[in-house]
Order: structure tokens, then sequence, then C-alpha cells
């Protein structure tokens, strides 16, 4: 795996970019069927995507930017994304983290442009601007001008033109931040969701490597899989054929009370087959029997956290996930690069106290996951599929009623779209539409 590089390493292999249609002109009216339906114009429409940017990405949610251990010690700095926004997370001296917009307060410059880096102040390379780690003006040069020309005015305070902060929130390692003051505590905004990551999330950590993806599609079309809980046995030949999940084992999907971010699990070994289960696989093209592994050692796991779980996918809106594939462990943060580009960083870890044996084992499972994982090759794919399918999205919606018509989020299957109502729910909510 290679270093962080917010250029796409590994674009996923389609034949071609979808046509970048902007739905000018469209009625953006939202079908009266509410949250189950979206309107295949919300995907292209160039508007509508602005919009995306103050009222979700700049709103009053929290956003993935990081682990604290990428950052471990003072002058340690990391570059990354809100929404298109570039943001820092810093490490300063008193060892607090800070996020920071990567644009100087003086002519709009870029302050950090490697992906990672550490040092001693923030430099502006136009006119020499610096910062502190977290985020103050320190020196303007040629602030006092030369033989008493030009400089900068009387007035001129250093402390009214640093960098825009972000506040900034943690829980077991992950780094949040947000741009709203509104915001609720991290916690709370996560709700019970925030079980699901502690259940992961149990010790130190430390980095395995790096992965950016460039997919083409929009980041919504994204975010939808990873929520999407009964795609997965129907879609990934992987998981099918080889027992890592299956609709026929123990598993279930938590949401949060507001229904903004969800996790499910599968229980591999756990087999619970019926007349209609066995009816309903054999017609599905991922279960494949005469499928199988030159090494099966890939698949070696053992019950780590105590629970039976082999997979949880959990998702925070509106652009975090955390997985656990046996014992692949990832984060990964959805970018988006414009209405149909969408730039997919997966972070590969483990823990700080794992031997050399289980990092082994979960560094041959990164392979299972990523760009060009065994199990998430496809869904990029799809979501690229999508994009060509929708056209110019004048007409056409999609029908989200697995499972129901209602944001309901009791009950544990996962044979329901529930998940995905309740985005787009919030999603009408926060656009206004």
């Amino acid at each position: 795996m290679c270093p962080l590089d917010h250029s796409p390493s590994t674009p996923s292999k389609t034949s071609s970019a979808p046509p970048q249609h902007h739905a000018a002109g469209l009625a953006r009216a939202w079908p009266q069927e509410g949250f189950t339906r979206a309107p295949y114009w919300v995907y292209l429409d160039a508007q509508t995507y602005a919009r995306e940017q103050t009222h979700i990405f700049r709103g009053k949610h929290w956003h993935y930017v990081g682990l604290e251990v990428e950052v471990p010690t003072p002058g340690d700095y990391k570059t990354t994304y809100i929404g298109e926004q570039s943001v820092v997370l810093t490490r300063a001296d008193d060892l607090s983290l800070n996020v920071l917009v990567n644009r100087c307060a003086h002519r709009g410059n870029m302050v950090c442009r490697e992906a990672f880096g550490k040092a001693k102040k923030l430099y502006c390379v136009y006119h020499a601007w610096s910062f502190t780690l977290k985020g103050d003006l320190s020196h303007a040069a040629f602030s006092q001008g030369l033989r008493g020309e030009g400089g900068l005015p009387k007035d001129f305070q250093l402390s009214e033109h640093g960098l825009q902060k972000c506040r900034v929130a943690t829980l077991c390692g992950l780094v949040f931040a947000t741009f709203s003051a509104e915001t609720p505590p991290l916690e709370e905004w996560l709700g019970e969701v925030a079980v699901g990551i502690k259940r992961v999330l149990n010790r130190p950590l430390k980095v395995l490597g790096y992965d950016t993806q460039r997919i083409h599609a929009n980041w919504k079309a994204y975010h939808e899989n990873p929520r999407d809980s009964y795609h997965a046995n129907i879609l990934h030949t992987f998981y099918g054929t080889f027992g890592l999940s299956r609709m026929s084992q123990e598993s279930g999907m938590v949401l949060d009370k507001a229904g903004r971010h969800v996790y499910f699990y599968t229980k591999a070994g756990t087999e619970k087959k019926s007349a209609d289960y066995e009816a309903t696989t054999a017609q599905l093209r991922s279960h494949n029997d005469g499928l199988h592994l030159e090494d099966p050692s890939i698949l070696g796991w053992k019950d780590e956290f105590g629970d039976g779980v082999s997979v949880q996918i959990l998702s925070t809106y509106p652009g975090f996930v955390l997985h656990q594939i046996a014992h692949s462990l990832a984060t990964r943060h959805i970018c988006p690069k414009g209405v149909g580009q969408t730039d997919l960083v997966w972070t590969y870890f483990g823990f700080a106290d794992d031997d050399e044996a289980m990092t082994q084992k979960r560094l041959v499972q990164t392979n299972l996951a990523g760009s060009a994982g065994m199990v998430s090759v496809e869904d990029a794919a799809v979501c690229e599929m999508m994009q060509h399918a929708m056209a110019d999205a004048q007409v056409g919606e999609s029908f989200i009623e697995m499972g129901g018509k209602e944001l309901d989020i009791q009950g544990s299957s996962k044979l329901s779209e529930r998940a995905i109502r309740n985005f787009w729910n919030h999603y009408k909510e926060d656009m206004g539409f």
C-alpha cells in the first residue's frame, strides 16, 4: 500500500467515465412519495451539488478528518477534506488537536500542500504569512514596510487574521470536525451508533497503510452503498460463495434514534437456512459453488472481539465508514470531487499491541476491501454503472421500499432499506427540499 496521496492511486475499472451532465433547467421538485424515492437529478445537478457544500458539509454535522495516531506528536499535521474544502489536522505544542481551513487569510492561497508533514509553524509560500499550529497568525512579512513606505495599516491586528478554525471532537482515536457552533456534542450526535465504534476501536491504534480511489459517480451513490445492508450477499460473489457474510447467518442492523447513522453486522458460522432462502439463493449470481480459493488462509478468522461478529459495517452521515471485515479494519472517507466524481480514502489500521502474526493477517485481509478488494471492488463499479444509467437525469427516481415505506428504526432485519430512507429524509431536511 502506498503513502497517502490525495490524487487517485487506483481508479475503479470501468470502460470510461460517465458523462458529466448538469441537468440544467430541471424542475427540482421532490417526488410526492418523499423519502421512499430519490430523484435522479439530485445526483447530477450542479446547483444541488454546490448547495450540498454549504448546507451539509458546512452544516450542523460532524465530519471525519482522521485518526489521532496519524498526528501523534507536536508539529505533526495531515491535510484532508470536509466536502471539497481542504483542511489541516494539526497536533499543537500543548498536544491539542486542531482542524483549520487550509487557506491563508491573506489572499486565499493553500498553506499546506503535502498529505502529511511536520512543522513548527504553518507557512504560506505566496507572501510569507505564518501561523501557529492552532491557526493563529504569528507573522506577516514586511508588515512594517521598508524605509517608511508600504506595510500594513497601523490598525492591523495579527489576532484578527488567523486561519478559520473548526470545532474538534474525538472518540476512540477517531477525529471529527464541524464548522457549526450548533452541532451537538459528538457522542450525542452519534447516539446509539457510538456503541459500534467503541466495540471495534477498543484500544490504541496503529496505521498500516492507505489507498485512495477515484470513483466516477456522485458521492451520494457511494454513501448509500455501505448503508445498504442487503446488497452485500447479492452483489458480492466472495461474500456469498465463501460464507463470510450470508443472509442465512445471524445478523442485525442498528440505527441511532434520529436515523442519521447506522451499523449492521453478521456472525459467520451461524447458518440457519430455510426453504425460501434456498430458493432465493439458487437464483443469485453471487452464489457460485464452482469457485475455490487456492489459498483459503485469507478467510482465517478468530473472534477477537468476543461477540462472534465477523463483519461490521458502520456509516455516519454524511461521509464516514468504519469497517471490520474478518480481521481487516479500516476507515473510509468519502470526499466529493464534483457532481460526478468522488474520492474514497481508505485508511487501514490495526492495534498498537498486535503481534507480528496478527499484523500480517490484517495486511493479507486488506485484500478483501479497498479499491481492488475481492469484496468491495464491485461497489465502485455499481456506483459508476448507476451514474451511466441515470444519463441526463431528466426523468426517473429510485424506489426505496424494501422493508417498508417508513423511517421506523426498530427491528433488526438486514432485509430493509430503512437506513437509506433515513438518509434521504435527513438529506431533504438539510437541503430544504
